[in-house]
């Protein structure tokens, strides 16, 4: 017979088990403060960044505004300062939010799908397909009136992406490929964009395009921000739906393999998930350059390689920082506004050769 365990021994045993609960709730607590933390911060921004500019405008004429719309109390600004907030400020600052978030979010999962720390949105061809399906619009009137420069964008980046999945699937499927195929998308849309400014555009018309090129959230409006709004919220739910199996790809696609993971189809479902929110994304506000490669770097440093925290980290992180660089892109030069591509290169380039740095320093 067996003899029964003594107080002693269960106590022993039970304290290890209550050691890790008490473990994992303080890392729950830990994790319900940091995402509590960074969106009170997204909102300060947001709400900060509306009252900059040439009209004077504090935060608490921001926040009546908004209550005065949502129908929560009487609109206590003039209506010329009301239409500024709600209708110019609010829209672009919520869009450059969005953009931002789905941007970063779409360049995590990119580098951890593909295993490649240089990926973003814009290795597919995704945002050169976008940029000739808007010059098409603007300069040959392709659509016959009937599609807008969004509208055209989002057709553009559709078909440069289709283009990526054929030429990879051709070329046998695996993650080099696709990148190969992406970069040559990218070159091909870029040329036929060139293409076309240079031979039927005017001087005019070329200054415009040049500047949605490079990424512009000055025509930001309502329908822009709930459009990519849903697409983000969409594409956020499914990757973080695949969030462990993103992990698994992390060591490697037999890795993956070896956990029962279908390789081919997550990697199509994920890959047309984050080529239709970078395509949402950029038919609103143009081609933003360095989000996705930089700001999943700057998130993995605060959260760790775990996609469960380190994609709505990504998310917060990435709208913060677009929120501040366009408030920085329509105020330094003022009234002259600078694109915000090229802001966010200035900025990224230096970010990016840092990460570089920092990991070789940690090979």
């Amino acid at each position: 017979m067996t003899a029964a365990p003594s107080a002693s021994e269960e106590a022993a045993s039970e304290a290890p088990s209550k050691a890790a609960a008490r473990t994992a709730a303080v890392g729950g607590l830990r994790r319900a403060l940091l995402w509590a933390s960074g969106l009170a911060l997204l909102c300060a921004s947001v709400a900060v960044a509306i009252t900059i500019g040439p009209a004077d405008i504090a935060v608490g004429d921001v926040w009546s505004a908004v209550a005065a719309h949502l129908g929560w109390g009487q609109a206590q600004l003039a209506p010329l300062r009301d239409g500024i907030v709600w209708n110019l400020r609010l829209p672009r600052t919520l869009l450059a939010a969005v953009c931002g978030a789905g941007l970063a979010v779409c360049g995590a999962v990119m580098q951890s799908l593909l295993r490649n720390p240089l990926a973003d949105p814009f290795v597919l061809g995704v945002s050169s397909g976008a940029s000739t399906g808007a010059v098409l619009v603007v300069v040959l009137g392709a659509g016959g009136g009937l599609l807008s420069v969004s509208g055209g964008a989002f057709l553009g980046a559709l078909v440069s992406f289709a283009l990526v999945l054929l030429l990879s699937h051709t070329l046998g499927g695996t993650t080099d490929r696709v990148v190969l195929a992406g970069v040559a998308a990218m070159q091909l849309f870029s040329a036929l964009t060139s293409f076309v400014v240079m031979t039927a555009a005017d001087a005019e018309t070329t200054r415009g395009i040049l500047f949605w090129l490079l990424g512009s959230l000055s025509g930001a409006d309502w329908t822009d921000v709930t459009v990519g709004a849903a697409a983000l919220v969409v594409a956020l739910a499914v990757c973080l739906g695949h969030a462990r199996t993103l992990d698994a790809f992390a060591f490697g696609q037999d890795a993956a393999l070896s956990l029962g993971i279908s390789v081919a189809r997550t990697r199509l479902v994920l890959l047309c998930t984050t080529a239709l929110l970078t395509a949402a994304l950029v038919s609103s506000a143009g081609a933003i350059g360095f989000v996705g490669l930089v700001l999943p770097h700057a998130a993995r440093v605060l959260t760790g390689p775990g996609h469960t925290r380190l994609l709505p980290a990504t998310a917060l992180t990435g709208a913060v920082f677009l929120v501040w660089v366009d408030t920085l892109a329509r105020t330094v030069l003022e009234p002259q506004e600078v694109p915000v591509g090229v802001v966010t290169s200035l900025i990224g380039v230096p970010a990016f050769v840092a990460v570089l740095y920092r990991a070789k320093g940690t090979r």
